[in-house]
């Protein structure tokens, strides 16, 4: 049977050589799971959705696609995505280095 995707974007993360992912780039294996956080206060935009794996920041979903995504979680909607490691390429430019995958989440029937 067929079944509708749940994926409402992928992305690289951004500016991930400016935080602290090198500290936990082991642990990032496909199918990783990570968090998103609303930046309502930050300086350069106030779309800003920060992407974390156990608290450490690892950049952010790129400014060009996190309006969407910034109003969900900023309207309280953040319980209802799910976001995970899809591709790691080490050799890559580290703005290129991880690609993750936000979804909805499958609610139970």
């Amino acid at each position: 049977m067929y079944e509708k995707s749940r994926t409402l974007m992928d992305c690289h993360v951004a500016g991930f050589a400016h935080y602290d992912g090198i500290d936990v780039i082991e642990a990032l294996k496909i199918g990783t799971t990570v968090t998103l956080e609303a930046e309502p206060d930050n300086p350069y935009d106030p779309d800003a959705v920060c992407i974390l794996y156990d608290g450490i920041k690892l950049g952010y979903v790129p400014r060009a696609k996190n309006g969407f995504i910034s109003k969900l979680l900023g309207f309280g909607y953040g319980n209802i995505l799910e976001a995970k490691i899809v591709s790691r390429d080490l050799e890559e430019h580290p703005e290129r280095q991880f690609r993750v995958v936000i979804r909805l989440k499958r609610l139970p029937e």
